[in-house]
């Protein structure tokens, strides 16, 4: 009973030092959080499981008491000795060693001697011998199942099988919505001046950093001239946008921005051709020259 008592204390204390806490945290963040019920009855259930458990121990202890007593007390008045009998853990631990009682160890005691020591010739317990046959077995049927007649799907299967699944779910949601799904292979060249406005303030929140406001470039190259270390298409600069180039400071901004917003500043990144801004700078990578024809629209100008 001391002990439940002093887990309750113990309890108690947490309680109230999670609430001092939660005291000090702004209330909104607190309400603001989805899962806060969620931990607060989850926390709640696990306090009573374990507190019910801790009182029905302390009772299987108390009648299991009470049981030895009243035989104690019943065999005094029988005038029989009293034998505690070895309770139900004490049986399954003897049973799962099988231990060699102590006046019967002169039986399997080897003739070898160290210096006074003498050996004990102990067989392997049956809890074991028991987990080692049952490896056997786990190897024989894994063997049987997985690789002679292929009854369950091997990790390869497993993986190909998902691999397939996740295919299909990309095919069914970009048939549903194909503006979620924007990769190199449909990136379109957009003139919407919403769109290009929305890609414009993308870049002065995300880009303007490394490439300045105007694209003039400074840690990231000039994005104003006809010469790109990775392309100029907007295939090219989609690509460049979504997954980073590794070594650069040039991040992936895929999971950060959509995938729209990667196609607008993208776009917005082709209207800057040509704008010549005051102390760019100097050409880096390639000269680009589009496949398409002048009149294109590849050369988007944007009215914003």
């Amino acid at each position: 009973m001391k002990r439940i008592l002093l887990f309750l204390i113990t309890v108690v204390g947490l309680v109230n030092s999670s609430m001092g806490q939660a005291a000090t945290t702004p209330a909104s963040s607190i309400g603001n959080d989805p899962m806060t019920s969620f931990y607060i009855v989850v926390g709640f259930l696990f306090v009573v499981v374990i507190l019910v458990l801790l009182v029905a121990l302390y009772m299987l202890q108390v009648l299991n008491y009470m049981v030895k007593q009243a035989t104690k007390e019943r065999s005094e008045r029988l005038g029989i000795a009293y034998k505690e009998e070895p309770s139900f853990w004490s049986n399954l631990w003897n049973k799962s060693n099988d231990f060699i009682p102590l006046e019967k160890e002169k039986d399997i005691m080897l003739d070898h001697n160290y210096d006074g020591i003498r050996e004990l010739d102990n067989h392997l317990p049956p809890w074991w011998t028991g987990l080692f046959y049952g490896t056997i077995v786990f190897a024989v049927l894994y063997l049987v199942f997985y690789h002679v007649s292929d009854t369950l799907p091997s990790q390869l299967q497993e993986y190909e099988t998902q691999v397939a699944q996740a295919e299909d779910q990309a095919r069914k949601l970009k048939a549903s919505n194909p503006v979620a799904i924007i990769d190199e292979t449909n990136v379109a060249i957009v003139t919407d001046a919403n769109a290009l406005a929305d890609g414009k303030t993308t870049f002065l929140s995300n880009c303007a950093s490394c490439h300045r406001k105007d694209g003039g470039g400074d840690i990231g190259p000039n994005l104003t001239d006809d010469y790109w270390k990775h392309g100029g298409s907007i295939q090219d600069i989609f690509r460049v946008v979504r997954h980073g180039v590794q070594g650069t400071n040039m991040i992936a901004w895929e999971g950060f921005i959509s995938p729209d917003k990667m196609q607008n500043v993208s776009n917005y990144i082709l209207t800057l051709k040509g704008s010549n801004p005051e102390n760019a700078k100097k050409p880096e990578g390639d000269l680009y020259v589009p496949k398409e024809t002048p009149s294109d629209s590849t050369k988007v100008q944007a009215s914003l």
